[in-house]
């Protein structure tokens, strides 16, 4: 269940990444087909018991439906060892909740003022880049680090501490509360939609997501370079009317990511993931999240400033 980011993306969806692809088609009785060309679990379910094809029902062998062999009571989802939706929660909170205090402690305690401002941004530029780096490490380990990953989210903290202070405090006032609001209403929308069926993540979603995800990257990596270069804003993509265009842009992908980390999570879930998958989880929810709160805070930045 690596995330859908496309910087930190490797497996993605692809047929033998070890995880449900998005070519199951639906057999009768709603469970998705398990052919060798249907679902990567046909042959190669990691999860799967040694030389078994994963079952049609990934819960047909659950001890869930067998409550009544013995007189037994069911057993308990805490010793089966698989990804359950509240462990993904608690991960997702806990990744989250770190990456919330440590933005905290950075905006009280690297303050942006005149006296200040090149200490606490050169921190939150040194913490930003660690940052960057712990995640491209977890990104191609196999297993989740939950070390790693908090660690990762500490540092981010850090950064989105100091950075929402300056844009706070320097260039439109109550930007950061406005980011925060508007990431929770696109998580939330996102969320209602995907689970209403609005939203149908398959192959052709994917590829296109990731496609157009590719190319904003580039792009914004190609201004980077002129503003480095050249001084300015480079080619202007992140100022003025192109600057607001691919501010909302950036939104977009971040709400596709999202449906792409909810697909991912319930994939996972299905074909009975190992728990610290919802590591995994987690920390592409978060990357999801900083992304989208990013993309917030520099479009109300450039709304307000221009005001």
């Amino acid at each position: 269940m690596r995330s859908s980011n496309p910087v930190f993306s490797r497996r993605g969806f692809s047929r033998d990444n070890g995880y449900a692809g998005f070519n199951a088609q639906p057999q009768a009785g709603g469970a998705a087909a398990v052919g060798t060309q249907a679902n990567p679990y046909a042959q190669g379910n990691p999860y799967a018991g040694a030389g078994q094809q994963a079952p049609a029902n990934p819960y047909a062998n659950n001890p869930y439906a067998q409550q009544d062999l013995q007189g037994a009571p069911p057993q308990s989802p805490v010793t089966t060892g698989r990804m359950t939706m509240d462990d993904v929660v608690m991960r997702t909170a806990t990744t989250l909740g770190v990456l919330v205090v440590t933005a905290a402690l950075a905006w009280a305690l690297l303050p942006v003022d005149d006296a200040n401002f090149g200490r606490s941004v050169g921190i939150a530029v040194g913490a930003g880049l660690v940052a960057m780096i712990l995640g491209f490490v977890q990104a191609f380990k196999r297993k989740a680090s939950p070390p790693l990953i908090l660690a990762y989210a500490a540092l981010e903290g850090v950064f989105l501490g100091v950075i929402s202070s300056v844009v706070d405090n320097r260039i439109a006032s109550g930007a950061a509360m406005q980011a925060v609001l508007g990431t929770m209403a696109v998580f939330l929308g996102v969320l209602v939609a995907y689970k209403a069926g609005w939203i149908r993540v398959n192959r052709r979603f994917y590829g296109f997501v990731m496609a157009a995800a590719l190319g904003f990257v580039l792009l914004m990596a190609v201004n980077l370079l002129f503003a480095v270069f050249g001084g300015g804003d480079g080619l202007g993509f992140r100022s003025g009317g192109l600057g607001i265009m691919f501010g909302i842009i950036g939104i977009l992908l971040g709400a596709c990511f999202l449906a792409l980390d909810f697909k991912q999570v319930e994939d996972g879930i299905a074909y009975g993931a190992p728990r610290e998958e919802a590591w995994l989880a987690a920390f592409g929810l978060t990357m999801t999240l900083v992304w989208i709160y990013m993309e917030f805070l520099r479009l109300i930045a450039i709304l307000q400033g221009n005001d």
